[in-house]
């Protein structure tokens, strides 16, 4: 019968205290100010290549379910530009060096001899 009494007496303590804390709790200030979503500190920089220490040091900020998605797919976006760009180059660059390896046939500007003519 005791333990009864304890335990009624405890969930009343507890029911209190939660009741106290939801109702009265805080300095009367109003609801929490709003948050700024946090954004991505340090993007790919806008006015040079990126390089690997760039990819090395971008950090997405965690949201709800992950990862901002706007943030991630920017930083896709940006970098798959990137890539195609510099494969591109590599390509013009390739077909350069080729073209340049190749000898190109030697086209001979004398007359024919008279034993050939024949």
């Amino acid at each position: 019968m005791v333990m009864f009494f304890f335990l009624v007496i405890a969930l009343a303590v507890v029911v209190a205290a939660v009741t106290l804390a939801v109702v009265g709790g805080g300095d009367g200030t109003g609801p929490l100010p709003e948050v700024a979503p946090e954004r991505l500190r340090d993007p790919l920089p806008p006015d040079r290549p990126v390089d690997r220490s760039d990819v090395d040091r971008l950090r997405f900020p965690l949201a709800a379910r992950g990862y901002r998605m706007a943030d991630v797919d920017d930083a896709l976006d940006r970098l798959g530009a990137e890539l195609a760009e510099r494969d591109a180059r590599i390509g013009e660059l390739e077909s350069a060096l080729s073209a340049a390896r190749t000898p190109e046939p030697h086209v001979s500007m004398d007359k024919p001899a008279r034993e050939e003519q024949q």
